[in-house]
């Protein structure tokens, strides 16, 4: 057992000190360079503890940052230059994003779409829905059925013209790639355009990269067992961009299959090759990654990029967070498709923000066009829903130093949709919305 008992973190919270919370980290560090041997990661994280004991005074605390430091010594003592390079970036990088917060930066960012974000305010202003109040005003009239028609047209008069762009380019392309974090509504709107191009006169040939996933046991966890899925390099990035490359060559190749349930993938299962007026259609959550794609030249993809821009101002005078809104979809799909309790949902969202910061949202500007999935009529859906559990959460990771995450995302959740005024009946929702594919009762088999 470590001498060590307790950690600072950087809020200032004593919290109990974890040795596999390091391992955890030098791992996580490693498999970003190709590294998938966790019992390395594990010998490190030894001689981490053992550094931190033998310089750590009895009656002093370590903190987050001293404990960083000697893993940053550590790996480089024993060799690992790329993985210690792989955890400085990272450290920096969360260093970076927390002096921006602190500082609250006057400069717009450069990972928001702002020419598409403008349209979007426009187009809640003229419909009376750019804020909860007046969202509130017309549900009180009567007028949901007409929001769900307005936003129902808005968002597929967005598929059509990311179906009408592809068709204009139809000569070179050989990859349609449907992107976006999670819950964005990929899945539908792939299903959506790939029927539209159907119409059109493309062959779309569907290439499920889910089937790239490494093994689960080669997967990065933290302390809780939670298994870290989000990070690109969950996905055999190199076996990917090879049979992409072949298959636009004209070969012939063999996809691998993922048992999900066994959490092992079986390769060389199901032959592939295209013809002559094939094209392939990708829904995947790190279709912008570089090296998921990087053999296949940019004239030969198109990138969709998808992400609710909901443009509606809270009560508090901030906007509605898409994250916020994602986090619901989430839950609510998770629940009825995977049998997934939607409070660990909650508590795996870290998980999933850190690594649409790190690898989904840097490359925004990369895509070819934006389809908006956010609907103004989700919040009065969702607070019947989940408002009640929100509420039991935000009192149950109250002061958890472990839990901040889940907590101040609760909170903040919570208060959003005790704000709305709320309705049990989805009937008006289309069975081909893209709110289906979260609430259930969708025309498309998932």
């Amino acid at each position: 057992m470590p001498s060590i008992k307790s950690v600072v973190k950087r809020s200032g919270a004593i919290v109990p000190f974890n040795p596999e919370r390091i391992t955890n980290a030098i791992y996580r560090a490693a498999v970003e360079v190709g590294g998938r041997d966790r019992s390395i990661a594990e010998g490190l994280a030894q001689q981490v503890v053992q550094m931190l004991e033998a310089k750590t005074p009895p009656d002093h605390i370590p903190t987050i940052e001293e404990i960083q430091d000697v893993v940053e010594k550590v790996l480089i003592e024993n060799g690992h230059a790329k993985v210690a390079k792989a955890y400085i970036l990272y450290r920096e990088e969360r260093a970076r994003l927390r002096r921006e917060r602190a500082s609250r930066v006057s400069r717009p960012s450069e990972n928001i779409p702002w020419a598409k974000i403008w349209r979007a305010l426009d187009w809640a202003a003229a419909h009376g829905v750019h804020t909860v109040a007046g969202l509130n005003e017309r549900i009180a009239r009567g007028e949901f059925p007409e929001i769900v028609r307005e936003a129902e047209a808005a968002y597929n008069e967005d598929v059509e013209n990311a179906a009408e762009m592809i068709l204009a380019r139809r000569k070179d392309l050989k990859i349609v790639i449907i992107t976006g974090p999670s819950s964005s509504g990929k899945t539908t709107t792939t299903i959506k355009v790939g029927l539209r191009l159907k119409q059109m006169g493309f062959n779309m040939v569907a290439l499920s990269v889910d089937n790239y996933f490494f093994d689960l046991e080669l997967h990065p966890k933290d302390e809780f067992g939670d298994y870290d899925f989000e990070t690109p390099q969950a996905l055999d990035l190199a076996l990917i961009n090879q049979h992409l490359a072949r298959l636009i060559a004209g070969e012939e190749v063999r996809l691998p299959f993922y048992d999900m349930k066994a959490g092992r993938r079986y390769d060389d299962r199901t032959p592939m090759k295209l013809g002559p007026h094939d094209l392939i259609l990708i829904d995947s959550l790190h279709g912008l990654f570089p090296d998921m794609t990087k053999d296949v030249p940019d004239e030969q993809k198109f990138k969709l990029y998808l992400e609710p821009l909901l443009q509606m101002k809270k009560p508090d005078g901030e906007y509605v967070r898409w994250t916020d809104l994602r986090l619901i979809r989430r839950m609510l799909r998770d629940a009825v498709h995977r049998a997934y309790d939607p409070r660990r949902t909650l508590e795996h969202w870290h998980y999933v923000r850190n690594s649409e910061m790190r690898n989904i949202i840097p490359h925004i500007h990369e895509t070819d066009y934006i389809v908006n999935t956010g609907m103004p009529f989700e919040l009065p859906l969702y607070r019947p829903r989940l408002l009640d559990q929100f509420a039991q959460w935000e009192t149950l990771y109250h002061n958890d130093p472990l839990r901040e995450d889940a907590y101040t995302r609760a909170k903040r959740v919570h208060a959003m949709l005790q704000a709305v005024t709320p309705v049990e009946d989805d009937a008006p929702v289309p069975r081909d919305s893209v709110l289906r594919e979260f609430i259930g009762g969708s025309s498309y088999t998932y």
